[in-house]
């Protein structure tokens, strides 16, 4: 059983079935269900603690991987005591960290969503969240919408969550990446950015390739610092 997303997830879901294996995957969006083959065993949809003991005790599996996002904390933690109840190996697949660049000097490190907010608001003109729509009502919450714009998935989910937490729809980006410099750069000067907030989510996440045109323009760039890993492989 694999539990992951658009990236890491897929990617083993993919080599572990040519390899033969049996694989369940377990997905938080529709989106993301759609990047896999149509005839892969798939559950979609957020799963509490109960939810995903149900879920495990039914599909029985030989082995849990888990292959989550490296901001989802609370996931990964979810999905390791669900596994260590009922003695299931348990493997984290952990993105590898971004290796120190020059860059890193050059950019204002924050702890979480409200760290950055609070940042923002030291700040004028616009703002480009790459956050993700999950913390988007955190900044609308205390920055005046006109000067945000943000850049999600293109599914549902994220498109209500912004509106719903007061985003103007002229302002929602909603696309897939991988993004490549020059694109980031064109988004930057299309939409006037003066401030782009990302979090440090390595080199797949395409941090320096947002960072990099950003800085080239004087554009103030705040990080969100990844969390610390905690949990390891049984």
């Amino acid at each position: 059983m694999i539990f992951g997303g658009t990236t890491e997830g897929r990617e083993t879901a993919m080599l572990t079935a040519s390899q033969g294996q049996e694989v369940t995957v377990c997905v938080t969006s529709s989106y993301a269900r759609a990047l896999l083959p149509q005839a892969m065993n798939c559950h979609v949809g957020v799963l509490d603690e109960r939810a995903m003991l149900a879920l495990m005790k039914q599909q029985n599996p030989s082995r849990i991987i888990d292959a989550t996002h490296p901001f989802a904390t609370r996931a990964t933690a979810t999905i390791h005591a669900c596994a260590q109840q009922l003695n299931i190996p348990y493997e984290r697949m952990e993105r590898p960290k971004q290796d120190a660049q020059s860059w890193q000097d050059d950019v204002q490190h924050v702890a979480d969503a409200a760290s950055a907010t609070k940042a923002l608001s030291a700040t004028d003109g616009n703002v480009l969240l790459t956050t993700g729509s999950h913390t988007i009502g955190i900044y609308t919450a205390a920055i005046d919408p006109n000067r945000l714009y943000v850049r999600v998935l293109p599914t549902i989910q994220a498109l209500e969550l912004c509106l719903s937490a007061g985003v103007l729809p002229s302002h929602i980006i909603a696309m897939h990446g991988p993004f490549s410099q020059e694109l980031n750069a064109a988004l930057y000067d299309q939409l006037d950015i003066r401030v782009m907030v990302s979090k440090d989510s390595g080199a797949v996440g395409g941090v320096e390739e947002k960072i990099i045109p950003a800085l080239a323009r004087d554009i103030h760039v705040i990080l969100i610092k990844r969390p610390e890993e905690h949990i390891h492989a049984r």
